[in-house]
């Protein structure tokens, strides 16, 4: 079984414990733009730090050297970190406290030939790992094909993204969806994605480079019109990214990439800001929608029906296509002491994982009710947590964190 990916039980004098719905904050992710040179996967660490050196002895990089200092007091060296020293990966260097993350802007990184040949996350669980016996679980639901979504995608779901990232493993793409800010009504500026697409868990840290692309594809050319594709064309309403991310506390300190743990909490909120600077616009208003988060969705024997939404990208699928599937939820439990989780069947692959799944929310109206998470090797069903207190903690935080603003 694929993650599409997931957390485990912290235990205590031999008991699992429920770690607390504190939030797991990113810190310091700072809209600097930097001037540097993207680098693909056949682009050589030298020459884009040759680049990056040149641009900052062009003049044409200027930061300010109170927030060098701010950023040195978390670990960070900015004119070391722009000139490539994000791709160190050492363990002990991985800094997976909040207070250690940084996301500095690094302009025209996210190009159209890296966005292109960003991988799935690849995490699998066994069978196994999903056990009848505890909590509840329905049977395995038959498999539902997923149904392109017809071009434009802007005008057919304008909420729905991709969220790029850098890993140890080399550069890495999930799905996402824009969602209302209840501190910003009309100018949200938050997307919804999966834990696991901005945080390694208990193994790994915070990852890099993290950034959002609404109506990825917009017009739905195949893989190899976009081997020609302009940043506009694959991107027409911009790279936006975070700066600033909350994931749960169970996820930070449960998740893993095999096993199916920490599923039942495996979300995030990611805020986010236009990589060029914009014209003064939100995410919302750029996009022109974005969807309420429903922390009180009606059980899973009360959902009709649930439509889930993302590119995925594992064979047989490119990543290239924004993709839906309808199906009735069941219920999946991995441990007695975690909420269950929502189950349709699905042949979406990885690359989905983090796309919003959407049903009618407690006030009758659509709603953004949990996202993609786990599903097995072979395809055929997703499962995804549901959205409780803790979920709504991390939501509100971030919400919050940017009132006004």
């Amino acid at each position: 079984m694929r993650s599409i990916r997931p957390s485990s039980t912290a235990r205590r004098g031999g008991r699992a414990r429920r770690t607390s719905p504190v939030l797991a904050a990113v810190a310091l992710a700072s809209t600097l733009a930097l001037t540097a040179t993207a680098c693909g996967p056949g682009d050589t660490d030298a020459s884009a730090e040759a680049s990056a050196t040149a641009a900052a002895d062009d003049g044409k990089l200027k930061i300010p050297e109170d927030i060098k200092d701010r950023l040195k007091e978390h670990g960070i060296d900015l004119d070391k970190w722009k000139d490539g020293a994000w791709r160190d990966w050492s363990k002990d260097d991985w800094l997976r406290e909040a207070q250690d993350f940084v996301n500095p802007i690094i302009e025209d990184l996210w190009d159209p030939d890296r966005m292109r040949d960003a991988e799935e996350p690849d995490q699998e669980v066994d069978e196994s790992d999903i056990s009848g016996d505890q909590g509840v679980t329905d049977p395995t639901p038959e498999p539902v094909q997923a149904e392109v979504v017809a071009p434009s995608y802007h005008a057919n779901a304008p909420t729905a993204g991709k969220v790029f990232f850098d890993s140890p493993e080399g550069t890495m793409v999930c799905s996402a969806t824009v969602v209302q800010d209840p501190a910003n009504p009309g100018k949200s500026n938050m997307v919804w994605t999966a834990g696991h697409c901005v945080h390694a868990g208990k193994k790994g840290g915070w990852y890099r480079n993290i950034a959002f692309v609404p109506s990825y594809n917009d017009a739905g050319r195949p893989a190899k019109e976009l081997e020609t594709a302009t940043k506009e064309e694959i991107a027409p309403y911009g790279v936006w990214w975070g700066d600033w991310a909350q994931t749960s506390d169970q996820w930070i300190e449960q998740g893993g990439s095999t096993g199916g743990d920490g599923a039942p909490y495996d979300f995030a909120v990611i805020h986010v800001t236009p990589e060029k600077g914009g014209d003064g616009k939100s995410l919302e208003e750029t996009v022109g929608s974005a969807l309420p988060v429903d922390f009180g969705a009606p059980a899973v024997p009360e959902v009709e029906e649930v439509t889930a939404i993302g590119y995925p990208a594992a064979p047989p699928y490119d990543g290239q296509t924004l993709y839906r599937c309808q199906d009735e939820p069941g219920r999946l439990s991995l441990g007695e002491s975690d909420p269950t989780m929502y189950r349709i069947g699905c042949s979406m692959t990885a690359g989905s994982s983090g796309g919003g799944w959407v049903a009618t929310g407690s006030d009758g109206k659509p709603a953004l009710v949990s996202n993609t998470s786990i599903g097995p090797v072979t395809s055929g069903w997703l499962a995804g947590p549901r959205l409780g207190d803790e979920a709504k903690g991390v939501y509100d935080a971030v919400s919050e964190k940017f009132a006004g603003q």
